[in-house]
């Protein structure tokens, strides 16, 4: 009876694996992950006596987990095994449901009816965007998250996962089908408060080399609390992370900054020679523009010719590069062990900006804040 048992699932498998090829190109590494793992799992049913009927249940399944060391992509062998049997009538109920039997709350029903409609696609092009919908909604549903609540920190952890288990190009469709979504909830049923569809990776500032990095909460906790007023090295660098992070400032932005720049009575700051040549007039935060008073009245050298607010500690006191802003930043944050540049300071206020309420079109305009023309800005107070 096992050895009935052991070729049924041979034969299983060999169906299995030639549909998945038929689906797929015949070098895909996920064909061949597949066919190994489920050769270990025939191996496991023929030593442990496992009956045909008794092959794709939790405990058959759990037992082969701790028989294996490939626990989780095993697990995503035998599912899509089980299913595929049950789908053509081999076994009467799945290791778990396909997506297309799970029941979407109301509102996901709703929007790919929209889709449809709204974009006159076929129903076979429908079948896709209800399997990322169903995945969305079963991570919500893991941290009981209502869709009212969703937040940029919770859309960055479920691609987490999906780039985990799904190919790249797969990864790409579900952004996709994600922002569309996201847009329906905000655009057309006002359930979010902002629309987080384009920060969703994948969007066009997402397609660079380099994604952006947000920093989180604990994170920027921990960068501030290890900065040191000890040197005028470490006063330095205090100002400048403030200017980073609390006003968004590139490091080449920071390295120009003069003195004649900053009005410290009205708490504003002039910046000069930026994107299309306009002059900014910025507000300055009280954290920042302390920071910045302690390091002109204690740390910057008071014999230079040159009126850069940040100079170098050797003589003569020669302005610093942005790269020198880079560097000393980047030590800080090594120091604090977030191994990321300072753009990601940058990163994370633009993305302040949005989660207080700021849309994605409002943040951009204020990271190039108070554009004017050169003859409506009178000088900045000293």
């Amino acid at each position: 009876m096992t050895e009935k048992s052991t070729q049924m699932l041979k034969q299983a498998t060999r169906d299995y694996l030639q549909w998945m090829r038929s689906m797929q190109s015949r070098g895909s590494k996920k064909l061949i992950r597949y066919g190994l793992l489920l050769v270990d799992f025939i191996d496991f049913v023929k030593k442990k006596n496992v009956l045909w009927e008794d092959c794709f249940t939790s405990d058959t399944l759990k037992g082969f987990g701790k028989y294996t060391n490939h626990n989780n992509p095993s697990s995503d062998a035998i599912k899509g095994l089980s299913i595929y049997l049950f789908e053509n009538g081999r076994i009467p109920q799945p290791l778990c449901r396909p997506y297309y039997q799970i029941d979407l709350p109301d509102i996901y029903e709703q929007y790919l009816i929209y889709h449809e409609q709204s974009r006159h696609v076929p129903y076979s092009q429908i079948k896709p965007i209800r399997r990322v919908l169903t995945s969305f909604y079963e991570f919500l549903q893991r941290l009981h998250i209502e869709l009212a609540e969703i937040k940029t920190d919770h859309i960055e952890a479920f691609m987490a996962e999906c780039r985990k288990r799904l190919a790249p190009v797969t990864c790409k469709t579900y952004r996709f089908q994600l922002r569309g979504f996201l847009k329906y909830l905000y655009h057309e049923r006002k359930i979010l408060p902002q629309d987080l569809a384009p920060l969703v990776a994948g969007a066009p500032l997402f397609d660079k080399a380099k994604s952006p990095h947000f920093l989180q909460t604990q994170e920027l906790q921990k960068l501030f609390s290890n900065l040191k007023l000890t040197t005028p090295t470490h006063i330095r660098t205090y100002a400048m992370v403030h200017l980073a992070y609390y006003m968004g400032l590139r490091p080449g932005e920071i390295s120009k900054i003069k003195l004649d720049d900053i009005c410290f009575k009205k708490k504003e700051l002039t910046l000069q020679k930026r994107m299309e040549n306009n002059i900014m007039i910025l507000s300055v935060p009280d954290k920042t523009i302390k920071a910045i008073a302690v390091y002109v009245l204690k740390a910057r050298p008071k014999r230079s010719q040159y009126r850069n607010v940040f100079l170098s500690f050797k003589r003569p006191y020669k302005p610093i590069s942005h790269k020198t802003v880079v560097q000393y930043i980047s030590k800080a944050m090594k120091h604090s062990g977030l191994f990321s540049s300072p753009y990601s300071l940058r990163q994370t206020y633009a993305l302040n900006l949005i989660n207080a309420g700021v849309t994605i079109y409002e943040s951009k305009e204020m990271l190039e804040v108070l554009k004017t023309n050169k003859s409506g800005i009178n000088k900045a107070c000293p």
